[in-house]
């Protein structure tokens, strides 16, 4: 373990199941002993990068922030650089052999092993490359330094038993293996124990939970055993698959009081075709009809979605289907993406690349039409009186605008004026909609009504707490909901947004 008190960093790409993996990180270091690095910081003692190998450019995108780091390392004695991730289990030695001044390499499988590599690489000098082949343990067994006190990802499987043609993310991540449910509820209770109030359940495919426990309702029962735990006032998860996606979880999401009228339920494309070469096991028919069945249950529901374009092979006919159903389902939003080929898929072996200039051309026919389908759906909220979870660091423009920001039980951003009384994250604001944006809605009157809530004190105690924390805290990257992965990071539909 570290002799003095050594400062760490851990900067994460990709999907929420890697956010999730650096709170565990995190955590990890803390418990070793690390005091996670100011936000002035300029370099930390250690870097760790967490990775993603969804997208193309992930490999340039690390060796470039490898580059940076380089002679900041070599002007500190004693700095070092953790690769972790995805991109870590995939190239593994390669990754010190074009950047050797890294220290040590770790995979997706053996997240528990951090601390000690970077123990292990400062005692030997040498690089230390570790890469499990299956899991070690599961990852919610490990100590977690989590960002807010009051919102929460709870893993209920990991891995990945689907074999789409563009994700890499299986081989990866290995087959699904699911925690026992008595498990995952235990550790909402104590989050919410602590003050959360809202969590998300989170797996690559979350809505195959149960499948390797013979019980396909499990993911209905579970919704309905967290409806049942005092004090927690919010459910989401993310991300389902159409394929598993059955009348029984609709059924409870709609009569589980505190499960969000919100669902994020990735589409890829709307050509059956397509959906075939992609090997995603629904088709258009299927998509629909469960869009059908969820506003049928939930009228008021906000649904996203994941779409990708330029999948080999596609053509414009096949394009104009996924605009078809972008108008049928009117999502509240669309994560949309140019198909990146990557090495080591099926996908990138296929015959019928599209053109790039067709691509880009296809991608902001759809982008706008979203933004038409956002714009309008988000007119249809004003006049609503909607309950706030206030949240922190959502509005950018918050300090300029003398507004707080918070998320809508669906899950959309609301910006709304400050009340005259204080307000914490945490707290729960009710605010009357007045003006809607394609991407956030606005309250210009002040809240007609504060709750202070547990989840508020919480922040205020973390708040008032030394500035180097010591222990293991709760919480969320980001404050409030837990917000879909940035457009820019998952890519290709891949890493538990598939």
């Amino acid at each position: 373990m570290p002799e003095v008190t050594r400062t760490y960093e851990v900067r994460t790409f990709g999907c929420q199941m890697n956010v999730h993996d650096s709170e565990r990180m995190a955590g990890l270091l803390e418990q070793a002993g690390y005091v996670r690095a100011g936000k002035d910081a300029e370099t930390a003692d250690v870097v760790v990068f967490n990775t993603c190998a969804v997208r193309e450019n992930a490999d340039n995108r690390l060796y470039g922030n490898l580059g940076q780091l380089a002679p900041k390392k070599a002007a500190r004695p004693g700095m070092q650089i953790a690769v972790g991730g995805c991109l870590a289990q995939k190239d593994r030695d390669t990754i010190t052999r074009r950047a050797p001044w890294v220290d040590v390499v770790f995979g997706t499988h053996n997240v528990g092993k951090l601390p000690v590599l970077l123990e292990r690489a400062r005692v030997q000098r040498e690089a230390q490359v570790e890469i499990a082949e299956s899991l070690e343990a599961f990852p919610s067994t490990l100590p977690t330094r989590r960002e807010s006190p009051y919102a929460a990802w709870v893993s209920v499987s990991v891995g990945c038993n689907n074999t789409c043609t563009f994700c890499i993310v299986p081989a990866l991540r290995g087959k699904e293996k699911d925690r026992r449910p008595g498990d995952v509820l235990a550790e909402v209770e104590a989050l919410v124990a602590e003050g959360v109030l809202e969590i998300t359940l989170l797996g690559q495919n979350v809505n195959a939970y149960g499948s390797d426990m013979g019980d396909r309702q499990a993911f209905s029962k579970l919704l309905r055993a967290c409806g049942r735990i005092d004090g927690l006032e919010r459910v989401r998860f993310t991300s389902p698959h159409p394929r598993d996606f059955t009348d029984d979880v609709i059924e409870a999401m709609a009569e589980t009081e505190n499960v969000m009228p919100q669902l994020h339920m990735p589409l890829q494309s709307g050509s059956s075709r397509v959906l075939k070469a992609m090997r995603r096991s629904y088709r258009q028919e299927r998509y629909l009809g469960i869009i059908e069945k969820v506003r049928a249950a939930m009228p008021d529901a906000a649904i996203s979605t994941d779409i990708i374009v330029g999948f080999p092979g596609e053509t414009e006919e096949d394009f104009q289907e996924t605009l078809h159903v972008v108008r049928e389902a009117r999502f509240a939003q669309a994560f949309t993406f140019q198909y990146s080929k990557r090495p080591g898929t099926p996908a990138a072996e296929m015959e019928g690349q599209v053109p790039k200039e067709v691509v880009q051309e296809r991608y902001e026919r759809l982008v706008a039409l979203q933004e038409e389908i956002s714009w309008s759906e988000n007119k249809r909220q004003v006049g609503r009186t909607v309950e706030v979870l206030v949240a922190e660091g959502e509005g950018r423009k918050d300090d300029a605008t003398r507004r707080l920001s918070g998320r809508a039980p669906d899950n959309r951003l609301v910006h709304f004026a400050r009340p005259a009384e204080p307000v914490r994250p945490g707290d729960m604001v009710t605010v009357e909609i007045s003006y809607a944006a394609p991407h956030h809605l606005l309250a210009e009157a002040p809240p007609s009504a504060v709750r202070r809530t547990r989840a508020g004190d919480a922040w205020e105690l973390r708040n008032a707490a030394p500035a180097e924390p010591k222990g293991v805290l709760l919480g969320l990257p980001t404050v409030g909901a837990p917000a879909p992965a940035p457009a820019a990071q998952p890519g290709g539909g891949g890493c538990s947004v598939c």
